[in-house]
Order: structure tokens, then sequence, then C-alpha cells
């Protein structure tokens, strides 16, 4: 039997995967969370072997929370279920330690068989998302997008920052200090070309990184 817990802030998204789940003779759901507070004090718990997760909760970004989760329970194989197509996230989770990131509008079907694949200790990679990685070999960083040169923090604190948050609440977040955050800003400003926050906002909903 393959213990899952379920992270969405959406009721109905959770309701729908539970019933779809429930059709499956060897999947259980044991959890449901609505944001990454949540879903981490699920996984403290251990009565699950997939984390089936929302990038974008309230709280924290799903990067934050993936990263918590990694760091309580670093074998747990976490399917990422975003709204967000595979090109914005989808190679940079999966090289931050998930195990497979899919499309909400992708076929229910291939939900269970992204969970069965993890489960089994393998990665999922769908068709999509392997011809991202095949593209991405041996160029460099030829024909990168500017948010793709980023660091893991310094997207952290682009993404952030682009939501509107203020310094202060992101290094009291991130348990860094505001004049290293700052730091962090300057950084992403230079590498994306950008002059002000509501420009990283106007290019984050432009490229479809926030909604």
């Amino acid at each position: 039997m393959i213990r899952i817990v379920i992270a969405d802030d959406h009721a109905i998204v959770r309701t729908g995967l539970r019933q779809y789940f429930s059709e499956q003779v060897d999947f259980r759901v044991t959890g449901e969370a609505s944001n990454g507070r949540e879903a981490l004090d699920l996984v403290r718990q251990g009565d699950l072997d997939v984390l089936v997760m929302d990038l974008s909760m309230p709280g924290s970004s799903g990067i934050d929370a993936l990263a918590a989760v990694k760091a309580r329970a670093p074998d747990l194989p976490v399917l990422i279920l975003s709204g967000f197509a595979e090109a914005h996230y989808a190679t940079a989770l999966l090289k931050k330690g998930a195990s497979g990131y899919l499309n909400k509008e992708c076929d229910p079907e291939e939900i269970v068989k992204a969970i069965r694949t993890l489960y089994r200790g393998r990665k999922y990679i769908s068709a999509g998302v392997a011809e991202l990685l095949a593209d991405g070999v041996g160029d460099g960083s030829s024909g990168q997008l500017p948010h793709e040169q980023l660091s893991e923090r310094e997207f952290q604190v682009f993404l952030r920052l682009a939501q509107g948050e203020t310094i202060g609440h992101m290094a009291q977040g991130m348990s860094l200090s505001v004049k290293t955050v700052s730091t962090y800003r300057t950084r992403v400003m230079e590498k994306m070309g950008l002059a002000s926050n509501s420009d990283l906002t106007y290019y984050a909903l432009k490229n479809g990184l926030i909604q």
C-alpha cells in the first residue's frame, strides 16, 4: 500500500485527488495539508511514502517548502503538482530534490503513474521535462531566460520580492540577516538587468512565475 499525503491550498483539488486515489487499490491517502507548514508537520509524523505537493501555497514558496521537507526527510519522494508550466520550474526543482514534476493540466492517470514510479525509488520525468533537460545539455547558459541564471537562494529572494514581500519579512522567514537579503536582492537585480521591485513583479507575471 502506497501512503500519500496531499499538500495543496485548494480544498477542491485535495478532494478531487483523494477521490481519484481512492479508486486505486494500492493507494491510501494518510493526510492532507493546505500549506507548507502543515505539510512539514505531516512529514514529521512519518505516515507517508510519497508527498504530492503544490508549488504555490500560502506562507512559503514551494521551493522553501521543498527545502524544508528534504531537510527533514531527505529520502522522501516529493511529486510537485503545479499550475505553472514545466518550463518555469521543473528542472530547477528536480535539481533541488523533487522526485517528479507535473503540471495540473496533465491526465490524472499520469499522476498515478508518477506516484508508483516514485514509490519504486525512481524519479518521474515527463516527456516535456525530458525535452527540457535534453535541450539544456552541453549548451551552457545560451538561450537562458534571466531568472534561469539565478542561484537557488537568489531565485527564492526573487520570487518573494516579486510577490511584494519586504526585505525584513524575508530575512525573518529565511533565517537570514537583513544585510544578507539586501545583498541577494542586489545580485538578482544585476543578473536580471532590472532596476526595481516593480520590474521584478512585472517580469514574474509576464513569464508566469507568479499568479
